[in-house]
């Protein structure tokens, strides 16, 4: 089952390094992975996404809690929450394709953020499933060039991971 666990951690070097040593020691795989300062400066949000059983997601943060870098973290997946990826796709596209592009962008809700000469990009926001279907729409196009986001995640409501 996949799991999106959220981590408050101290902003400072080395401490992405030790999360994500902490997965490869034991084996475990950090399906996407993001990180970014919070409104307080002295830390960062990562929000990751890994695969496994109850048993070794509780087992998996049950390590996480013991680094000293992490403050807080929470097993969105466990209750309601939001989650987003960004993909960014550049595809072939010629003046008798863009229009197509265009529409399909549309269809999705994403929009074209970049026009070239042989190509554009098209930027869409969403849940994993729904970006997976844009890129399987996309197949009959000559596809450029993929980059996708990873999960970003928070739980729905008042709750909130803070210190």
């Amino acid at each position: 089952m996949q799991h999106i666990i959220s981590i408050l951690l101290e902003n400072e070097a080395g401490a992405l390094s030790r999360v994500a040593g902490l997965f490869s020691a034991r084996g475990y795989n950090i399906e996407s992975l993001t990180v970014a300062p919070t409104e307080d400066a002295s830390l960062s949000r990562m929000t990751l996404v890994t695969r496994g059983s109850d048993t070794v997601v509780e087992q998996i943060t049950k390590q996480l809690n013991k680094l000293v870098e992490v403050v807080k973290l929470v097993d969105l997946t466990e209750g309601q929450h939001i989650e987003r990826e960004l993909l960014l796709v550049k595809v072939e596209a010629t003046a008798d394709t863009r229009a197509q592009i265009r529409d399909l962008a549309e269809i999705f809700h994403g929009r074209i953020v970049d026009v070239g000469e042989t190509t554009c990009t098209v930027e869409l926001t969403g849940m994993g499933e729904k970006l997976d279907a844009f890129l399987q729409t996309l197949r009959s196009t000559n596809i450029v060039e993929v980059v996708r986001s990873g999960v970003s995640g928070i739980a729905r409501g008042r709750k909130a991971l803070r210190t």
